[in-house]
């Protein structure tokens, strides 16, 4: 798998990078949890956080001038552990410089048709917009937050706990329930891609240019279980460090870890990122459905409990 991925981006030119696993400041979503450790360099005492994903420090080596460029590493993420978790796992993380967001659905379809080829035989790729998956499935507008029909669903579906979870939070809400009675629906044995999540979820994706409503982003999956992440890059640094500051404060209200924002991204993006679509896929997943595997402890060597 590994030496296909590499002959896949060597044949387009993608180099491959390497960066820091340890960094002084980390991701701020409020959905995800960190490692932390100190780093004592006497007289001084320094934290350093594990990344969940090598993307700022790749987005400064694309605003560098690195052009398109690639990485296979390890990340961190405390707290998950399950059929489909390991607190450390193996991602590749791909930026293509010039990119729109079909074009970077394009790759990755073409990049699961090489891994799959010989091994299994996947049906054709099937694309669809967040709003008209959610809709087909629940009945409800994803774009639009009305708290008294969620309950309902929620009570409806054999689900209140929802309720006390997700309060009056609506990117918690779609979290919930796309989780819940959307993700499960989604088909066998092909790959899917789920596009124009609400803005709601937007994170470091832009916001879509015909649409505000939806941010120019795209989940993809296979038997319903989740691979990866990717967007259209949000460029503008300003509105980068608002987006981080409003997350540094939902972890604050729902008294999350402290976080530290990456003020070099926003360096980086101050001095210009190109115009770029940048995708992340866990690779132990992906090798799960690659060998007909039924958990990610089956392709680690040594998950976490062994470790």
């Amino acid at each position: 798998m590994l030496d296909d991925i590499r002959y896949f981006f060597s044949e387009k030119d993608v180099l491959e990078v390497e960066t820091p696993l340890l960094s002084y400041s980390c991701g701020t979503d409020p959905q995800l949890d960190f490692f932390s450790t100190e780093y004592v360099l006497p007289p001084l005492q320094h934290r350093l956080f594990l990344q969940t994903s090598p993307e700022f420090a790749m987005k400064r080596l694309l605003a560098s001038g690195s052009g398109s460029i690639y990485q296979i590493c390890k990340a961190f993420r405390n707290g998950e552990s399950g059929r489909f978790h390991n607190p450390e796992f193996t991602l590749l993380e791909w930026y293509r410089v010039g990119f729109t967001l079909p074009q970077l659905m394009d790759e990755i379809a073409e990049l699961i048709g090489l891994l799959f080829k010989g091994r299994q035989t996947l049906d054709a790729t099937q694309r669809f917009s967040y709003q008209d998956l959610f809709h087909r499935y629940t009945g409800l507008d994803p774009l639009v937050f009305s708290y008294q029909d969620y309950c309902a669903f929620a009570l409806d579906n054999h689900t209140p706990e929802a309720v006390s979870i997700c309060g009056l939070d609506h990117a918690l809400w779609l979290d919930f329930i796309f989780s819940h009675k959307v993700q499960p629906q989604l088909s066998e044995n092909a790959l899917c891609m789920v596009y124009d999540y609400p803005a709601c979820q937007s994170s470091l994706a832009r916001i879509n240019a015909n649409n505000a409503l939806v941010t120019d982003r795209v989940e993809v999956f296979i038997n319903g279980i989740e691979l990866g992440n990717g967007y259209y890059e949000l460029t503008d640094a300003l509105e980068q460090d608002r987006r981080f500051n409003e997350e540094i404060g939902v972890r604050q209200q729902r008294k999350r870890p402290v976080t530290v924002k990456d003020k070099h991204l926003i360096a980086a993006l101050e001095a210009g990122l190109p115009d770029c679509s940048g995708m992340a896929i866990g690779l132990d997943r992906l090798l799960m459905l690659l060998s007909d595997s039924t958990s990610i402890q089956d392709v680690l060597n040594f998950p976490v409990y062994r470790a």
